[in-house]
């Protein structure tokens, strides 16, 4: 079955659809990790994108029942140089193509993914829309120029409602702006008692399940379209210890006065380097963002940045000058990728400890 990919500035690719049939628009971005293509399509951040991956060979190891980061992927499509339609694996349960089908995400295989991946370096993300190879290009190309990216998806993402993931250790609330199931593995591991909850909680909600501390999740989309969770966090501030991830950086920053950008072509894969700008070591990380916090908004407010990209210097850390609260853009849980800043997590528990330890952590009537 032939498909087309046309991009909104003109460009069409031919090459063999697979997975869903359906005819699709979204965000075309690309993703330079070498392994990880479950983790990926799982991931909530990609909701409503259709990502490129530049690794030449996907699927040869099938989709296991395991490294999922959700349970319903939100991803709007998927391209591929090559697709393995006979993965072999001991814990493959179905191939790539057939999970596509059955999750109802259309896939585009047998293009030029390094002449894409340029093209989205060149000019930035485009939009892009799968068609048909029978269709007229031109009215597609007229549909596509006129589709408006939605700017809801972290409120499609989201819990609905707030759930328990018990443990007999301290109390975390997790904010779920697009949560990948990693945050929540290592929590637990951690024996955490988390409460996770919807991305439009209010402070005082957050406040009388008595957490020891708020962990604000990764998610997709532009942080400043959600303005709810800035109040919610600004109320928080200085009343539990609180740590953020990717998205739930961005929100941090923006709550305490920092402003934020969109990126070229953003921040995805599973080799970015960090330095920690406190010690000179350099992680390895795993990453997923099409935003950036501005670093000369940082003038002016109570936030020191702690770690930056090597690659392009944006800012990749943050630590608030009076509050137990630190924030990073990349992703500790890795999920994929390496887990070489996985003590950050640590980090997050020893701050609750010292917390209590100075009789700083939060009463309900605080």
């Amino acid at each position: 079955m032939k498909r087309l990919l046309v991009l909104e500035d003109g460009t069409i690719f031919k090459g063999e659809g697979f997975g869903s049939e359906k005819a699709i628009a979204g965000e075309v971005v690309f993703n330079t990790g070498m392994t990880g293509y479950q983790e990926i399509l799982s991931d909530p951040s990609y909701c409503g994108q259709i990502v490129t991956l530049t690794y030449p060979l996907i699927g040869n190891y099938g989709i296991n029942r395991d490294d999922f980061e959700t349970i319903s992927p939100s991803v709007n499509g998927l391209i591929v140089k090559e697709l393995c339609q006979l993965p072999s694996n001991w814990r493959s349960e179905y191939s790539l193509d057939e999970y596509l089908k059955l999750k109802e995400i259309p896939g585009l295989a047998g293009i030029d993914t390094r002449k894409l991946t340029r093209i989205i370096r060149k000019h930035g993300t485009l939009k892009g829309m799968f068609c048909s190879a029978d269709v007229s290009v031109e009215e597609i190309l007229q549909k596509l120029r006129k589709t408006e990216l939605p700017r809801d998806q972290v409120q499609k993402v989201s819990t609905k409602t707030a759930f328990p993931s018990p443990g007999r250790g301290h109390r975390i609330v997790l904010v779920d702006f697009g949560m990948k199931h990693g945050i929540l593995r290592e929590l637990n591991k951690r024996n955490c008692d988390v409460v996770v909850v919807p991305y439009n909680i209010t402070a005082d909600e957050v406040l009388q399940l008595k957490p020891d501390g708020i962990m604000l999740s990764n998610g997709p989309g532009d942080p400043k379209d959600v303005e709810v969770a800035m109040e919610m966090i600004k109320g928080l501030l200085g009343k539990v210890p609180l740590f953020g991830i990717c998205l739930g950086h961005q929100l941090f920053a923006l709550a305490c006065g920092a402003d934020t950008e969109k990126m070229k072509f953003g921040h995805r894969g599973s080799n970015h380097p960090v330095k920690d700008l406190s010690t000179g070591k350099v992680a390895i990380t795993a990453q997923n963002h099409g935003y950036t916090v501005k670093s000369d908004s940082l003038e002016g407010t109570n936030l020191i940045a702690t770690h930056v990209a090597l690659n392009d210097e944006t800012i990749e850390g943050l630590q608030h000058k009076n509050y137990p609260a630190f924030t990073v853009q990349y992703h500790p849980e890795a999920s994929p990728g390496p887990e070489d800043a996985n003590n950050l997590f640590d980090r997050f528990i020893s701050m609750i400890e010292t917390s209590k330890k100075e009789g700083t952590a939060v009463c309900l009537n605080a």
